[in-house]
């Protein structure tokens, strides 16, 4: 900006001009704006200290839920609880419960009491069985089940340890807390570093968060977003196969072939309303049409693809639409004066020019939707899921959860090992947001052409 001149008086009654001093009032206009850009600058250093701290704070609390503490056992297949009669009929030993296999663990445990160095006084192997958790037994099981040639033989198992032993390498147990904690005791803890030193207890990265389903309230440390992310999945192959093609065609009548009266005029200020509904509102939707009418099941993709599609499309409409405008009319001029129809025109030229906008809208509304709760609640989304769906086009209808319904529910549970779940779950949710992003970025330059 350039400074106003200044001028003064001189003794001959003449007026002279500087262009090197400011008047009073430059000097205010410079202050005004040198005011505003502190502001400015205050209230972006404000939201980024915001973000960080936020994102921080769900690092912090989540990054421990991809680390999970396993006691590796050597554990005999007694045939004599196994397979009593030695017919290796699979189908008697699937009669076999987990109460089965518990005493295996105790006795598994009890032998490592015969190493030197391992044994607490006063901690029999029935209360050292517990620093396992309660879904070692049906681990366990379904090995033998998938392996009934191994029983009778003595084999290496990785257990995972019970929320509270894992609770301690974390450090949210300590032996002052055990004290007055039922579920675990100072001698269970002292036995984990026992095993520890031994080798036989490691802390390492848990795959099983991200490949194994939820679990009980008393099983935390087996509670995993398998379910939830092929849910979350599904979801998203509905949506996206449904928003793009009607979103994109509505949007290419409305802007380019629909005649300018009061009735585009009363759809076109729908769809800029639509966009602002509450997201809850859809799920209310949803729930009276797909679920109530229609009779689709409840907590299925399916049905959560079409609640979400409802929600998308007024977004991806107004994307696509702000694309197409931004296309030159001398592109549509041009084509048309060479000979092209209106159809050609549109395909041919305004489409593919408008293509970036048209993906990043999409891709946005995407993400938008992926992040979306209160409609899936509403849906029955939120019931606990320990069944994986099957294989498309069936498991769009086999109950699933959603990855934000999952961190609501964990949110819920009184364990505390659950918050750190949840917190992990958000950091997938978020690396799942940031990989959308970044391919609608990508895409956006890939295809954006200059004219």
């Amino acid at each position: 900006m350039t400074d106003a001149p200044s001028s003064r008086p001189e003794p001959g009654g003449k007026t002279f001009t500087s262009l090197l001093e400011q008047d009073a009032r430059t000097r205010r206009r410079n202050a005004a704006e040198a005011r505003f850009r502190a502001y400015g600058l205050a209230a972006i250093t404000v939201a980024m200290l915001a973000l960080v701290g936020l994102l921080s704070s769900i690092l912090y609390n989540g990054s421990s839920a991809f680390r999970q503490t396993f006691i590796t056992l050597n554990v005999y297949l007694d045939p004599a609880k196994l397979d009593k009669d030695g017919s290796g009929d699979l189908d008697k030993i699937a009669k076999v419960t987990t109460f089965g296999y518990a005493p295996l663990i105790a006795k598994a445990i009890e032998s490592e009491f015969e190493r030197p160095g391992i044994g607490v006084e006063g901690l029999k192997a029935k209360a050292a069985a517990k620093m396992i958790s309660k879904e070692g037994a049906a681990e366990l099981r379904r090995f033998v089940l998938a392996n009934p040639e191994r029983i009778g033989e003595t084999v290496a198992f990785r257990f995972l340890a019970s929320g509270r032993i894992d609770g301690y390498y974390k450090g949210r147990v300590t032996m002052e807390t055990a004290k007055i904690d039922k579920n675990v005791s100072p001698e269970q803890l002292l036995l984990a570093d026992q095993f520890k030193e031994a080798g036989i207890l490691e802390t390492s990265f848990n795959w099983g968060f991200l490949t194994r389903a939820d679990a009980s309230e008393n099983r935390p440390e087996a509670a995993g977003l398998g379910v939830a992310i092929l849910g979350s999945f599904y979801m998203m192959i509905v949506v996206l196969c449904l928003t793009l093609p009607i979103g994109v065609a509505a949007s290419i009548y409305l802007e380019e072939f629909a005649p300018k009266n009061w009735i585009t005029d009363v759809i076109e200020v729908n769809i800029s309303n639509l966009a602002a509904v509450p997201s809850i509102v859809f799920g209310i939707l949803g729930l009276a049409i797909f679920i109530n009418f229609a009779g689709l099941p409840q907590s299925a993709p399916i049905v959560g693809g079409l609640v979400l599609t409802l929600m998308t499309l007024p977004t991806i409409i107004i994307a696509t639409r702000a694309s197409l405008k931004a296309v030159p009319p001398s592109i549509r001029d041009a084509a048309l004066g060479v000979g092209a129809s209106k159809m050609q025109t549109v395909f041919h030229h305004v489409l593919p020019l408008a293509a970036p906008g048209i993906l990043t809208g999409t891709i946005i509304g995407l993400a938008q939707a992926l992040g979306e709760t209160a409609p899936l609640l509403l849906i029955g989304m939120v019931a606990f899921v320990r069944e994986f769906p099957a294989a498309p086009p069936e498991g769009f209808f086999d109950p699933a959860s959603a990855l934000p319904v999952q961190v609501y529910n964990w949110t819920q549970r009184a364990d505390p090992a659950f918050v750190e779940r949840a917190s992990g779950a958000i950091i997938v949710l978020l690396a799942f947001l940031l990989f959308m992003n970044a391919v609608a970025i990508i895409l956006r330059r890939r295809f954006e052409r200059r004219w």
